[in-house]
């Protein structure tokens, strides 16, 4: 009875361990499991991290990136809004010389109201007064000294330039292809010179118009108004032209001066 009392005592005892070591054994396998999950769960974690980061720093520089844009439309809403400014102040200050321009056409030819067409003429062109004067009435042929019929013209023209002061005054002569060769006149070119030079000295010596209004220059036989195979078109070529123009010096320099001048003010 002992003997068997002690091998039943044994056999519970081995149960009670291979139970033991089974539950430990599962414990540890548990614990290996749920180790592994916390890792992977911590790795899960690092990730979004990682990514709140990453998106983070995607936000700041859309954002950035969003207020750069921003900036730049603003700007150039205001380039716009300036060069719109611009645009219309080139307007407003280019009708306002075509109305002085026109304004000053029509005292000219009211001054040279008793002279033939055939004298001289009055047109526009291009925002100046072109007037014409023919050869037949302010000089002899091939001379630079202004007759007296063409001093009465010069004085008329002279009384409406005295009474404008804002006006740039050009003085062209013109000749015809014919060749001139004198003591005086070697060529063309000095006989268109000497006829522009006559009459700004008449303007100015006689009739008292500002020299600072003056240029005068020859053009020789180089700018046409009809053909040179005809008596009659070389009768047109030959003559001198006073060429107005109104001083407008805010819209030369609204011109001259870059969209990005123009939005700084």
């Amino acid at each position: 009875m002992f003997l068997a009392t002690l091998i039943l005592t044994s056999c519970v005892s081995k149960r009670k361990y291979v139970s033991a070591r089974a539950r430990a054994t599962q414990e540890y396998n548990d614990n290996l499991a749920l180790n592994s999950r916390i890792t992977r769960l911590e790795d899960s974690l690092n990730a979004l991290h990682n990514r709140v980061g990453a998106l983070g720093n995607a936000n700041e520089n859309a954002n950035s990136e969003l207020y750069r844009t921003n900036s730049e439309l603003n700007m150039s809403k205001e380039q716009v809004a300036a060069e719109r400014a611009r645009v219309q102040q080139l307007e407003n200050l280019i009708g306002q010389q075509q109305r002085a321009v026109a304004a000053l056409k029509s005292k000219i030819a009211d001054a040279l109201v008793g002279f033939n067409s055939n004298e001289l003429s009055v047109t526009m062109k291009d925002g100046r007064v072109y007037i014409s004067m023919q050869e037949a009435l302010l000089f002899p042929s091939g001379s630079a000294v202004v007759n007296p019929r063409g001093k009465e013209a010069l004085a008329k023209v002279a009384s409406v330039l005295n009474t404008n002061s804002d006006i740039n005054i050009d003085i062209e002569g013109h000749t015809d292809n014919k060749p001139i060769h004198t003591t005086e006149f070697p060529d063309n070119w000095a006989l268109s010179t000497g006829r522009a030079t006559a009459i700004a000295h008449v303007l100015i010596d006689e009739y008292s118009v500002s020299p600072t209004k003056l240029i005068a220059s020859g053009r020789s036989y180089y700018l046409p108004m009809a053909s040179n195979d005809t008596p009659e078109g070389r009768a047109q070529n030959r003559r001198t032209e006073i060429i107005l123009e109104p001083k407008l010096d805010e819209l030369m320099q609204l011109m001259n001066e870059g969209p990005a001048n123009t939005a700084s003010k």
